[in-house]
């Protein structure tokens, strides 16, 4: 019983739930990002630049059986060594827009943070000590 009640404890920790939170939000976030890469970011790269898509690039290690076409996921079918360059290519080039992407969503969060947030461009006011040991430091200075 006391192992039951051991994992409850664990489970409700706040830690715990906002980590959960997190991976949702997280997964949904890749969605979105995702959709924006392969949706909107990589057909302007490809009307562009051209094929963007390296994947059917690779090279062959080993012999390729009679009557196999010569296409990445036949060969591998086959079970021929495949050294597949363009997959990696494809997935790197990927990999530095979604992480550009999510460069600039951050920025924008952070700014909208700093923006959000007037009461942190108002000076803090004076501790009431300061300002009676000014008053007192100045009326010693009038006499003077």
């Amino acid at each position: 019983m006391s192992m039951m009640r051991e994992f409850r404890e664990f489970a409700i920790k706040g830690n715990v739930i906002d980590l959960a939170v997190g991976v949702i939000i997280g997964a949904a976030f890749a969605k979105i990002v995702d959709s924006i890469v392969a949706d909107l970011i990589m057909p302007l790269v490809a009307a562009l630049i051209g094929k963007i898509d390296f994947s059917s690039h690779f090279l062959v290690l080993g012999s390729v059986p009679p009557g196999t076409a010569m296409t990445l996921d036949a060969v591998k079918k086959a079970g021929v060594p495949v050294l597949a360059y363009g997959n990696f290519i494809t997935i790197a080039v990927n990999f530095v827009i979604l992480a550009f992407i999510i460069f600039l969503m951050v920025k924008q969060i952070n700014r909208l943070k700093r923006e959000a947030t007037p009461a942190e461009k108002a000076p803090p006011a004076t501790a009431e000590e300061v300002l009676l040991l000014r008053e007192i430091r100045d009326s010693l200075r009038a006499k003077t």
